[in-house]
């Protein structure tokens, strides 16, 4: 986001290219020359200038004050049935998402294990800088980027009009897919699902969980979770009465 409180949508990111002193965190502002995408219609997307990357102040890691001073500027939907009004009506394509409740996480194994050939000409196009990397270079390294085998999907259910409505979206947060890494090789192919489970089912829901969604660019009409938003709730903050009968 900018100061203004806007969503902007930088992509793609090489990230791996930028050079050490220009890479950032999460919850880092950084300064940038960017231009409205032309090959993409969506009014939050840009191109940004990568040798033009300046990273700039940290927020400080658990300081939540500043965060929600910020996540404050930002319309925050109650339902996904707000957010799909906004896009049809104003063209929005990322939006957070606060659901009165998770349902269920789903798990489920991805349609390929490996990178598929179209997938590794798609990230090589994506990641490419020339004059940097040879081919064999560039794909040896994509090849060794560990693929997650795994789908995640959230099942959550939001008030619509005094009713609950459920909804499943999947999760392509880099957090989960490295949160699985971890837990992966801490617990093994065996042990990983419990840990796992455990951090989306429980712990983030447990806190003032919000979902940052984001259409595809091919399919303007399908959203994804982009990433998990969880500042503590705010003390006068209570869990939504959801009636099950």
């Amino acid at each position: 986001m900018d100061e203004q409180g806007n969503l902007i949508r930088l992509y793609p990111v090489p990230f791996r290219l930028v050079t050490e002193d220009q890479q950032f965190a999460k919850w880092q502002w950084i300064e940038a020359f960017i231009e409205k995408s032309p090959a993409d219609r969506r009014p939050e997307s840009h191109k940004i200038g990568m040798d033009t990357i300046s990273a700039g102040a940290k927020l400080p890691a658990g300081d939540w004050k500043e965060r929600r001073t910020l996540l404050d500027k930002l319309t925050v939907y109650d339902s996904f049935d707000e957010l799909e009004k906004a896009r049809v009506n104003e063209g929005v394509t990322l939006g957070l998402l606060r659901p009165a409740r998770i349902a269920t996480l789903h798990i489920r194994k991805a349609a390929s294990e490996e990178w598929t050939p179209q997938e590794i000409e798609k990230l090589e196009y994506l990641q490419r800088q020339p004059n940097l990397f040879d081919e064999r270079q560039e794909r040896a390294s994509i090849k060794r980027l560990e693929k997650v085998p795994f789908d995640f999907h959230y099942t959550y259910e939001c008030l619509v009009d005094g009713e609950i409505k459920s909804y499943t979206h999947k999760i392509v947060d880099w957090e989960a897919s490295q949160l699985y890494r971890n837990v992966r090789r801490q617990h093994g192919a065996e042990g990983w699902e419990t840990p796992f489970r455990k951090k989306l089912e429980v712990d983030l829901p447990s806190k003032d969980l919000m979902l940052l969604m984001g259409t595809i660019h091919r399919f303007p009409g399908q959203w994804l979770i982009v990433s998990l938003v969880y500042p503590p709730k705010l003390q006068h903050q209570t869990d939504p009465q959801i009636s099950l009968f």
